[in-house]
């Protein structure tokens, strides 16, 4: 039997957080519409008492969802608790109340001025504290990957005692290597009695851009649930995109051989269009599995091998993932091979002796534009 990777999505609280990416209430609910309808297994809606806007988003979502899981961000304090449980109440047995403090040295010295043991009580109190009002709890040790491995264990095993039942590692600055990452997710797994009582979660960010590589790296270690967001977005450089882990798990099952997702992966692009039109973020072109130039090919090679058999430079259907057709865009790096079925789709026929002078237009052509467009080829024929 395969483990399923459960998806833990937080385009709606941590992608929010990017400048210029807030959305409304209205804008929120649909997007988790929408990644209910992806398969998504969690959905982070919100940091309930930050503001009402948040709060209000977080009931909205709580109520209109029928399958996911919804979350609330809480810091480890009263309050934040409170107000968590309150905005997820009408979730039911599909509440999440998910609490986060620093545990790395850096920010127990500069941010929180406390000591190790301060921090440990702090999040052992905070977590029966949320235990005892929602069916599941998830704690995250923020910065984690720059936490003493030996307080990192000890911090989990005392949450799991106190009743978290998701424990997650962030790699909240984007500072881990990938290998780093396995032996510290390792060492937790041999160092902490209690952890098989849990399931293990990473949050990595992308600053030095192994968001995705860390998290890979991470479920080959035991991690069975990862979070992320929908293009990546959020703070700083973002987040471990989703739709590159999913597709990575999905095209590569003779090295995740263990393992499977819930998601329904012909939603991705339908759901990255929309992430993009609320956030307002406009995914780059050259963007992996749902950036526009994702399976297009300019080089007349690569348009060559894909003509015979796309399999050559393809490793993913790009109808899988939400896409039409591989799309070939005539630029002057194409060859005749594109030329000649771009000139039949157009129902357009050039004897084979006028090839020639026909490609040296459209070469020429090509020089000056960055697209030769079917108008443009039309024009070429008839000037022949």
């Amino acid at each position: 039997m395969k483990e399923q990777i459960h998806i833990f999505d937080t385009t709606l609280r941590d992608g929010e957080q990017c400048p210029g990416a807030a959305m409304n209430v209205e804008q929120k609910i649909q997007v988790a519409m929408q990644l209910e309808t992806l398969g998504v297994d969690i959905i982070e809606a919100g940091f309930p008492v930050i503001s009402d806007g948040d709060f209000q988003a977080v009931r909205a979502v709580a109520e209109r969802t029928e399958k996911s899981r919804v979350c609330g961000l809480a810091r480890c304090v009263e309050k934040d608790i409170a107000a968590a449980h309150e905005a997820l109440k009408a979730a039911g047995e599909r509440e999440r109340i998910h609490l986060v403090v620093a545990t790395s040295p850096i920010h127990r010295k500069y941010k929180l001025g406390k000591s190790r043991e301060q921090i440990r009580n702090m999040a052992v109190k905070s977590v029966a504290m949320a235990s005892d009002l929602c069916g599941e709890v998830q704690f995250s040790a923020e910065d984690a990957s720059r936490t003493e491995p030996e307080f990192l264990a000890e911090i989990v095993e005392s949450v799991i005692d106190a009743g978290a039942a998701v424990i997650n590692i962030p790699d909240t600055v984007g500072f881990t290597m990938p290998e780093e990452y396995f032996r510290l997710i390792s060492y937790l797994k041999s160092h902490v009695p209690n952890v098989d009582r849990v399931r293990l979660s990473v949050h990595c960010h992308d600053d030095m851009g192994m968001a995705v590589a860390n998290s890979l790296a991470a479920i080959r270690a035991g991690v069975r649930q990862i979070e992320g967001t929908i293009n990546g977005i959020g703070e700083r450089a973002g987040n471990t995109a989703l739709e590159e882990v999913i597709m990575a798990l999905h095209s590569r099952r003779d090295f995740f051989s263990e393992v499977r997702t819930g998601i329904r992966t012909n939603e991705l692009v339908r759901t990255s269009r929309m992430v993009a039109a609320m956030s307002g973020l406009a995914v780059p072109r050259s963007k992996a599995v749902v950036g526009a130039n994702a399976f297009a090919h300019g080089s007349g090679i690569h348009q060559d091998g894909v003509l015979k058999n796309r399999s050559t430079y393809e490793v993913m259907d790009p109808e899988e993932i939400g896409w039409g057709a591989t799309e070939l865009p005539l630029t002057k790096h194409s060859g005749r091979h594109a030329v000649k079925m771009r000139l039949s789709a157009l129902g357009l026929s050039v004897p084979d002796t006028d090839m020639p002078r026909l490609f040296e237009l459209f070469k020429k052509r090509g020089d000056q534009c960055k697209f030769v467009y079917d108008d443009d080829l039309a024009a070429l024929v008839d000037s022949l």
